[in-house]
């Protein structure tokens, strides 16, 4: 370990603090979370902010009151983004943002008496309290009232292997005015596991995150900590970890169709999808030897050269790929399927742009932020890179044409990495990494959208490490996107959203 370095943050007294949030939310920039960082008895807020090349934090210091209270006034009235993250702040650090509107129970519902896991405060003891029964788990809220109106308990234990989350619908028997999100049945103190962990390790905690994008939390835990270090993974390294981030990206579009085409009981594109999305995840798998992508990425570089020759690989990838593209081509002038989608789960462009939408989410909404525009790894030297695609009609079937689009730009981009690797096949693939106290953002763009990493080490170990998904951005938008839709197209809009519950209630 040498010695303390700061980067990307900027440290205010906390009115301060609040107006310059509330100022560069108000000129355009995007809110992209709020949380705290523990450190005995004080907790450091730490807001993320967004621009068109950049991500920065402001942070400040707060201590508790004379009755042991940690409060400061709410960020929510005057920048509604931070809805879900001051409820989550409250729920781990014990933080009270003054005057938030609603501070129910959102990743973790504790019992009275139990204390908050305070990330950042390094006591392990404390997350073996937070064991909560469903004996005596509070009933959910209740929005609606009227005549014939009920509440109908969607989860958190579904048919088949989607992720537990409970969605309590509230409807008089079709329509669906209001909907209310309970994701902590999920809950697994991810932010308490990173603690104490040398950084090295701190990339197996990131890659179980969010499973289905393993790659791409590895990555953003990997560009914080090298951009604290200072260090530069090599060439053939940084092109490898494209690879591996668009076959992710392409396997979780393709998860996407299929939980469409099941949701419209149309069997045969249902397992030709299945067997596409098989075949991807079997290439991930002859490339590293992990279906997911994991243990390749590391700071400073990859962990070993892949296992297929570049042209062996861009040759089964395009045979794949001719498949998918053939069945597409049948699936999108299916008129029973198309219209289950059109129209449905529309999201306001207004509103996707107000809160910062993203991913498929955001770019069918017409946002066309993408993290690989604030070039990381290989992206900078590959054409079209940096060229999201977007749509601007805001229902399922654009976000599907997203991802239908992002399939052929992943494939393009990993056949002109493959181009660029082959001349690199003995040259290093990771370099040494010298450990050093500070702290530092990294980011990557998950098939979710953009994952933002917010790390910070002490005494050469890592302090605090908060891991902000797209899901969990993007999942207050699900509240607002039933308006004029029924009960039966709620599997559509699931489907079409493509978040990943575990990335919500970590």
């Amino acid at each position: 370990m040498i010695s303390t370095t700061t980067t990307d943050a900027v440290d205010l007294p906390l009115e301060r603090w609040r107006q310059d949030v509330i100022a560069h939310v108000a000129a355009g920039y995007r809110f992209a979370g709020v949380y705290a960082a523990h450190d005995m008895e004080t907790a450091q807020l730490h807001a993320l902010l967004v621009g068109d090349s950049w991500v920065s934090c402001l942070r400040t210091r707060l201590a508790p009151d004379a009755e042991g209270t940690t409060s400061y006034p709410a960020l929510t009235p005057e920048v509604p983004a931070a809805f879900w993250y001051e409820r989550a702040l409250h729920d781990l650090s014990g933080v009270v943002p003054l005057g938030h509107p609603r501070l129910d129970p959102l990743l973790l519902a504790r019992q009275p008496g139990q204390p908050s896991p305070r990330p950042g405060y390094i006591n392990h003891a404390a997350l073996d309290r937070h064991v909560h029964s469903s004996a005596t788990e509070p009933r959910g809220p209740v929005d609606v009232g009227g005549g014939g109106v009920f509440t109908l308990p969607l989860g958190p234990v579904r048919s088949g292997v989607y992720e537990s989350i409970e969605f309590l619908i509230e409807t008089p028997g079709e329509d669906i005015p209001h909907l209310n999100i309970r994701p902590h049945y999920k809950h697994r103190g991810i932010a308490k596991r990173f603690e104490t962990l040398p950084l090295a390790d701190g990339i197996l905690v990131a890659e179980r995150v969010e499973g289905v994008s393993s790659v791409a939390h590895a990555l953003a835990f990997a560009h914080a900590a090298e951009h604290l270090t200072g260090t530069t993974p090599p060439r053939r390294a940084r092109l490898v970890r494209v690879i591996h981030a668009e076959l992710e990206r392409i396997a979780n579009h393709l998860e996407v169709v299929t939980r469409l085409c099941d949701a419209a009981g149309i069997a045969v594109p249902l397992a030709r999808f299945g067997w596409h999305k098989e075949s991807i995840m079997r290439l991930i798998s002859a490339l590293c030897g992990n279906r997911f992508g994991r243990s390749v990425v590391r700071v400073g570089g990859i962990s070993a050269p892949p296992r297929l020759e570049p042209a062996e690989l861009s040759t089964r990838l395009a045979a794949i790929i001719h498949r998918i593209r053939r069945d597409r081509d049948a699936l999108m002038v299916n008129a029973s399927f198309l219209d289950r989608l059109r129209g449905t789960g529309h999201l306001d462009a207004s509103l996707a742009a107000s809160h910062g939408a993203l991913g498929p989410v955001g770019r069918g909404s017409g946002c066309g932020d993408d993290a690989r525009k604030r070039s990381y790894d290989g992206y900078a030297e590959l054409p079209g890179g940096d060229a999201a695609v977007v749509d601007d009609q805001g229902d399922a079937l654009a976000r599907l044409r997203v991802r239908w689009g992002e399939i052929d730009a992943s494939a393009e981009l990993i056949r002109c990495t493959c181009d660029r690797l082959a001349p690199l096949a003995d040259s290093a693939v990771i370099v040494p990494v010298q450990v050093v106290d500070g702290f530092a953002l990294g980011w990557a763009e998950a098939p979710q959208g953009e994952v933002l990493y917010g790390l910070e080490v002490r005494d050469g170990a890592i302090g605090r490490c908060f891991a902000r998904t797209a899901s969990l951005h993007n999942m207050l938008l699900f509240h607002d996107v039933f308006g004029g839709d029924i009960f039966t197209d709620f599997p559509f809009i699931e489907a079409s959203f493509g978040l990943c519950y575990a990335g919500v209630a970590m």
